[in-house]
């Protein structure tokens, strides 16, 4: 996994607001960011930039725990699991006995 920063992954997701993206539902969200916010088109709440960091540092520090978005544990973990695994910085690799197992 390449190691990039909380504002490296930051700028990233900023460069692709409004864009569509699935879960791993499939429910489809877009979002756009104003200030250290990101605002989901499904929810009615923001999840804020020091979740996000929170997040990708849980990523970062663990890569072979945190395998989807219920091992985030931060709110709005199914979105920004969509956005990371969408932008190359978590995937699938395959299904194996009716279990998904990802990669970063």
């Amino acid at each position: 996994m390449i190691p990039y920063t909380c504002d490296q992954v930051w700028e990233m997701v900023t460069d692709h607001q409004e864009e569509e993206f699935l879960t791993l539902k499939g429910l489809p969200f877009t979002y756009t960011i104003k200030g250290g916010e990101l605002f989901i088109s499904r929810r009615s709440k923001s999840i804020t930039k020091s979740t996000f960091d929170a997040a990708w540092k849980k990523i970062q520090d663990h890569p072979h725990e945190i395998t989807g978005p219920k091992k985030l544990n931060v709110f709005g973990a199914p979105y920004l699991w969509a956005i990371f695994r969408a932008l190359g910085l978590v995937g699938l690799r395959a299904k194996s006995e009716d279990k998904e197992e990802y990669i970063r």
